[in-house]
């Protein structure tokens, strides 16, 4: 029985720790939130940040309940400017032009860094085996 008794009690520290945490997070991303919203003025967010801190289990599901909406999509509108924000730096990294790529190449060759033969197949990679 006592072994029994053990398990339950780590069954039930495992699900408050988890509670505990969700929570935290909860807590942390009303923060973050009141922070990025625009439309509140400083003074708004004082408030509910020192409702947070002596009240938070109530304040946090009064945001939740009254300000979910504008919480979901500043979340959203963030993840759109991340992907682009994310896509056009990938493009501004990878996709160089052929004459760029050429270019380079042709200054390592000049600089006896590559060979003439390895010049080659980069111009021909850069065209992309076109030629």
């Amino acid at each position: 029985m006592n072994f029994l008794q053990n398990i339950w009690d780590w069954f039930w520290l495992l699900f408050w720790i988890f509670a505990y945490m969700a929570y935290l997070f909860v807590l942390f991303y009303i923060v973050f939130d009141i922070f990025r919203d625009r439309s509140l003025n400083g003074w708004w967010k004082a408030v509910w940040l020192i409702l947070l801190v002596f009240v938070p289990f109530l304040t946090g599901l009064v945001y939740l309940i009254a300000r979910g909406r504008g919480m979901a999509e500043r979340s959203a509108r963030r993840q759109v400017e991340y992907q682009e924000y994310s896509d056009a730096e990938i493009r501004s990294v990878s996709f160089a032009s052929p004459t760029d790529e050429i270019a380079k190449a042709k200054a390592l060759r000049d600089q006896g860094v590559i060979t003439d033969g390895e010049y080659e197949a980069l111009k021909n990679k850069a065209l992309g085996g076109r030629f």
